[in-house]
């Protein structure tokens, strides 16, 4: 089972549901609003991937806490994830036991068809 992580109103998750729909793929949908997924699972994702791709620097969630002051090590970006969802890059794509972070259609096409 494929699972995307992310929120409804993020651009790149909404591009890759319908990826995923328009190819006939099942998905379930963690919604990062509603839920926040298990530490263990987090750092499961950052095992398999990369904490400074995971970690989205660029977000407004990221500016509102000001955590660019902070000069965050990967132990620190963890935690900050681990407590605030809305700081994932989007979406978060897990299949396969793997991890497939941010939304690039080619990359999609290539993994996924």
């Amino acid at each position: 089972m494929i699972t995307v992580y992310g929120i409804k109103t993020c651009g790149s998750v909404r591009n890759a549901l319908k990826f995923f729909k328009d190819n006939n793929i099942e998905v379930e949908f963690f919604d990062f609003k509603k839920e926040t997924p298990a530490s263990d699972k987090i750092k499961s994702w950052v095992d398999k991937s990369d904490i400074n791709i995971l970690f989205n620097s660029k977000g407004t969630k990221y500016k509102t806490l000001n955590l660019k002051e902070l000069n965050l090590d990967s132990n620190g970006k963890y935690e900050w994830l681990c407590k605030y969802p809305m700081l994932f890059k989007r979406p978060v794509i897990e299949f396969d036991d793997k991890v497939l972070v941010a939304w690039d259609e080619e990359v999609y096409k290539n993994t996924f068809l």
